[in-house]
């Protein structure tokens, strides 16, 4: 039966099991592949909880523009929830992300501002920059500002994921591995597989060029979405069991290693998870079952470097 609007298709994801990367005696992994969600990201599930929630409550009217600094990925999906619902879009970019993603977002309907990177690096003073953007352009009339970093309406957007994890593993899931941007999808897929299993670890990724998360001080690096430079805002760190740090080579190594040995075709935060997930699943060994998420598509990632090796 036909669903009714686009953001119905949003969510019920395939989870696939690793065959070929997974060494003997390690744990069991578990992938979400968040690239079946209708803009081929997780972040349609966020993007329509922030969205829905302030058209419920009053805080977005109709016929507003939404505001957001983004990396792309969320941009493109609050583009998709603008366009199924009738909102217009005003997104802040930069260079220092792919443009697959700018295109993306303007097939959408939405205005992007630029904000130029030196170098085209991920850094602390770009996110902040991107920020004092998006806060400048919000402050015209009819502008609805998301502000996905202090947006508490976003983690209840990702605890259908956990829940999906859970039912789709079997009821096994031991261990949870993700990288964080915001935390909305770390914090909020933990919450709902802690229900289930309370003895539950779950273990952070971020960026090793700026592990700010694990103390130490904030650095350029290319994994798109992830490690902004300080720490969020909503980051609980006593939800956490334990931060992992991953080296942008080696999470662009591992997309390529997903997409050539397991036909898993997705980004740089998720191979970055994946590098992670790997690390946890030799640890805990061949009982457990160790679950992560494929971000997005590699189709966003193809005018970059990461599939050129």
């Amino acid at each position: 039966m036909a669903s009714t609007g686009i953001l119905a298709a949003i969510g019920n994801t395939p989870l696939v099991e690793l065959t070929r990367l997974p060494p003997a005696g390690s744990a069991r992994i578990v992938v979400k592949l968040e690239s079946a969600n209708p803009t081929g990201s997780m972040k349609d599930r966020v993007a329509r909880a922030m969205i829905e929630r302030a058209a419920a409550d009053g805080r977005l009217r109709p016929r507003d523009t939404v505001v957001e600094y983004t990396a792309g990925t969320t941009g493109i999906s609050l583009a998709l929830v603008c366009a199924a619902l009738g909102f217009k879009a005003h997104f802040v970019f930069s260079n220092a992300f792919s443009p697959d993603k700018r295109n993306t977002m303007r097939a959408y309907g939405a205005e992007i501002t630029d904000v130029e990177a030196p170098g085209g690096q991920i850094t602390e003073q770009l996110i902040r920059g991107l920020i004092a953007r998006a806060d400048e352009i919000s402050r015209r009339p009819g502008h609805w500002y998301c502000d996905q970093l202090n947006n508490r309406d976003g983690e209840a957007g990702y605890h259908s994921l956990g829940e999906e994890l859970w039912q789709q593993s079997g009821g096994r899931v031991d261990a949870f591995v993700q990288a964080v941007g915001t935390a909305h999808s770390i914090h909020g897929s933990a919450h709902t597989l802690r229900l289930h299993n309370p003895r539950l670890r779950v273990f952070a990724v971020e960026p090793a060029e700026s592990a700010v998360l694990s103390g130490r001080a904030p650095g350029a690096h290319n994994i798109d979405g992830i490690g902004i430079g300080f720490v969020p805002p909503l980051w609980r760190r006593a939800e956490v069991d334990e931060i992992l740090t991953v080296p942008t080579a080696e999470a662009k190594a591992m997309a390529r290693r997903l997409a050539r040995e397991e036909g898993l075709f997705a980004g740089t935060s998720t191979g970055a998870n994946l590098v992670a997930a790997l690390a946890v699943a030799q640890r805990l060994g061949p009982k457990a079952t160790v679950a992560t998420i494929a971000v997005d598509s590699g189709l966003r990632y193809l005018s970059t470097d990461v599939f050129r090796s």
